[in-house]
């Protein structure tokens, strides 16, 4: 009975096996791109890991250690490989397939091929967990103390300085890899975000030191080689608490000067940062076919298209490009565009482009100073996009209010029940001509509340009606902001006035009433606050006079002393469809094998300064955990890069994830190399190693330690990576 349950289970287990086995072959058929870009990150990842164990085996080897086990990856044994007698010795998945009896461990699945020779003494394995690896040798265990051994060739009996070249080998040899790895990585050529300021954040260290966008940082911390943007983010997340970070910048002008900056940690951020933001470029990005169509139909750009000029002016860099269009306050401008044919020639296409005007001065919007004026006149809002969701940022073409707020919608008349680009509001609640900052304190009062929204559209025949639309505003999701899901922008078509203003520094508010329309700027007729800038313009150091006019009834007229330049007109234009430009990227290639080994150096050098601070952060509490990647995130990352960017960018990868294990490998932590290092010196001090208890004690703390960092680093990244943001964020 005993041998029939025997059979049974084996069979079952092979059964098991070989369903498991289909399914994933099944598997591989259906998704083969998926399967070969998993492939690649295991490959990768693998050949990380292997370079660092076999530092430790050929060492061993050399040092006439008895290696008894060489594994990639973690038990339990996928395949295991050793030469005996009789030939190479097969053994698959011995600890889930094994055989009744068999002290070997050889398990079920195995088989031996080859001709009959000398045995050897270390079974090859792949490990079924892709994490880590491992070197076995006679007499040293990871997990417990050394074991004593009457074996000369055993671990334990061998001097100190050799187990301690050993053990720290692995780390040597990730440090050897890197280097060739960047060096290979720039022979190749990479292309990088280069250290240029593609903008500020407002109110940010680096606007408050005057940074502009097209600035270059040339040198940063004392370093000045082969900078990128890296460079700058992590120098901020690094540096100490109210530590001022030198760095020199060379001005769009040819001029340098120097500047001290102190990170710090910015909204909705997670590290400490001096606000400098990614610069873009000229060129329309690479898109799925659908947004493509979409970006066409939209703006008449395609992927690959290069925005050469505005309205005949050149430009040189993307910080060009808003610049002229902030100042530009117009409704449309021409682009000229660069762009490849079916047979490889560039032709140029003019197009025409939308302009809004942006509702505040800033992003960082306060008060009411900060909203767009012209000479204290703030136009009234228009909706320029709306979002799905009354508790999301402005996104699509409309908000649908019966779909998302799932109560009853009122509206005058015909009216539609959602809100529309286009729309002009005319009041919220009992507000008329609402500014900026009144829509956002009435929205905040009414958050879960019905809010009254009356509009003016344009119907299909063209025609301006009145519409009331409820909608019921929401508070945004991480944040204290109460929306109804718009994007407003100026409504510079029509020259109405919501409201004038005070501001400093200014020749005073105009007296003119909420509603009033402007009909003439020092007797000029205007339709539009286009016209009425461009008329005040004409008129730099003089007084003029503004007429306007409420209603049938009331009209008058204001004076204005135009100031010498555009200082009183805060408000900016902004592109009325967004453009998805390329992030600039800047070639990094070497002029030769020994320059790449210079670069490959310098870059391994930086990258293990920079574990080791982070690290000497975290422990100080200027870093957080939650910023930690572990084996999930990085995977996931390999794959990312596999998947999406050419495969040069994934060696660049590879190695800084050969300089991080090198680091975090020779911490001063048992069962790290850098812990067991220790205590061999420890031991060479002492002149005898610590007793089998104290290493006992020693080895579990550690692992405790570690397996604690790693469930925590993995349940992060696993939240991070298909939830949204990590802990606590």
């Amino acid at each position: 009975m005993s041998e029939l349950k025997d059979l049974y289970n084996k069979y079952f287990r092979v059964a098991v096996f070989v369903v498991f086995l289909v399914v994933i072959v099944f598997l591989i058929v259906r998704n083969i791109s998926a399967f070969g870009n998993v492939l690649l990150v295991m490959l990768g990842f693998g050949a990380v890991v292997l370079i660092h164990e076999f530092g430790h085996f050929i060492i061993a080897k050399l040092s006439n250690i008895k290696v008894e086990a060489f594994s990639i990856f973690m038990p339990p044994i996928l395949l295991g490989i050793k030469r005996t007698e009789n030939g190479l010795r097969f053994r698959i998945l011995p600890e889930v397939f094994p055989k009744q009896g068999d002290e070997s461990g050889e398990g079920a699945l195995n088989f031996t091929l080859g001709k009959e020779g000398r045995a050897g003494e270390t079974e090859y394995r792949i490990g079924l967990i892709p994490f880590g690896g491992f070197v076995k040798m006679l007499g040293q265990d990871d997990i417990g103390p050394v074991k004593t051994s009457d074996d000369p060739r055993s671990y334990a009996n061998k001097p100190v300085y050799i187990r301690a070249a050993t053990i720290a080998a692995g780390v040597v040899f990730n440090v050897i890899s890197a280097v060739i790895i960047f060096m290979i990585t720039f022979l190749i050529g990479i292309e990088l975000q280069p250290a240029v300021v593609g903008g500020v954040v407002p109110d940010s260290p680096a606007a408050r030191a005057g940074l502009k966008a097209g600035d270059e940082i040339i040198e940063i911390s004392g370093k000045k080689e082969d900078l990128d943007f890296s460079n700058i983010t992590i120098a901020a997340a690094l540096s100490g608490k109210d530590e001022a970070v030198p760095m020199k910048v060379r001005h769009t002008d040819g001029t340098e000067e120097t500047y001290s900056l102190v990170a710090e940690l910015l909204p909705g951020e997670q590290v400490r940062l001096f606000g400098i933001e990614l610069a873009a470029s000229l060129t329309v990005a690479n898109l799925s076919e659908e947004y493509a169509d979409d970006c066409y139909s939209r703006t008449g750009l395609r992927p690959g298209d290069r925005i050469t000029s505005v309205d005949g002016r050149d430009i040189r860099g993307h910080w060009e490009l808003i610049e002229i269009l902030q100042n530009a306050l117009v409704p449309e401008v021409t682009l000229s565009v660069e762009r490849k044919t079916g047979d490889g020639q560039v032709e140029v296409v003019k197009l025409p482009a939308r302009l809004n005007m942006s509702v505040a001065s800033n992003y960082d919007f306060e008060s009411e100073p900060d909203l767009s004026h012209i000479y204290s006149m703030v136009p009234r809002l228009e909706i320029n996009a709306v979002s799905d969701s009354p508790g999301q940022a402005a996104g699509d073409s409309r908000l649908k209010i019966s779909a998302v707020e799932k109560a009853p919608v009122r509206a005058e008349g015909d009216a539609g029940s959602y809100l529309q680009a286009g729309d002009i509001i005319l009041a919220v609640d009992d507000v008329n001509n609402p500014t900026y900052k009144e829509l956002r304190d009435t929205v905040a009062e009414y958050k879960d509340k019905e809010l009254p929204v009356r509009v003016l559209r344009v119907d299909a025949n063209g025609l301006e009606e009145s519409r009331t639309i409820v909608v019921t505003p929401r508070q945004q999701k991480g944040s204290e902001r109460v929306l109804i899901g718009i994007l407003p922008v100026l409504d510079a078509e029509h020259p109405v006035v919501a409201k004038t203003i005070t501001y400093d520094g200014g020749p005073g508010k105009l007296d003119i009433p909420s509603g009033a329309t402007i009909r003439a700027v020092d007797g000029q007729a205007v339709s539009s606050f286009y016209d009425i800038i461009r008329e005040i313009r004409r008129y730099p150091n003089q007084r003029i006079t503004i007429e306007w006019r409420l209603d049938e009834e009331t009209a008058g007229s204001v004076a204005l002393d135009v100031g010498p330049d555009d200082k009183f007109i805060t408000a900016r234009s902004m592109p009325a469809e967004d453009i998805p430009f390329t992030i600039l990227k800047k070639s990094y290639k070497a002029d030769g094998p020994i320059n790449a080994i210079v670069m490959g150096y310098r870059r391994t050098v930086m990258f293990i300064a920079q574990t080791y601070v982070t690290l000497k952060r975290l422990v100080g509490g200027l870093v957080s955990p939650k910023n930690l990647m572990g084996p999930v995130g990085i995977i996931k990352a390999s794959y990312d890069i596999v998947s999406e960017q050419p495969m040069v960018y994934y060696i660049y990868f590879l190695g800084l994830i050969s300089a991080v294990i090198a680091v975090f490998n020779f911490l001063p932590l048992p069962p790290l190399d850098g812990g067991l290092v220790v205590l061999l010196l420890v031991e060479k001090l002492k002149g005898s190693a610590l007793s089998e208890r104290v290493q006992t004690v020693i080895a579990y703390t550690g692992w405790v330690l570690i397996l604690a960092l790693f469930l925590y680093v993995t349940f992060n990244d696993i939240v991070r990576s298909f939830f949204g943001p990590g802990l606590g964020s």
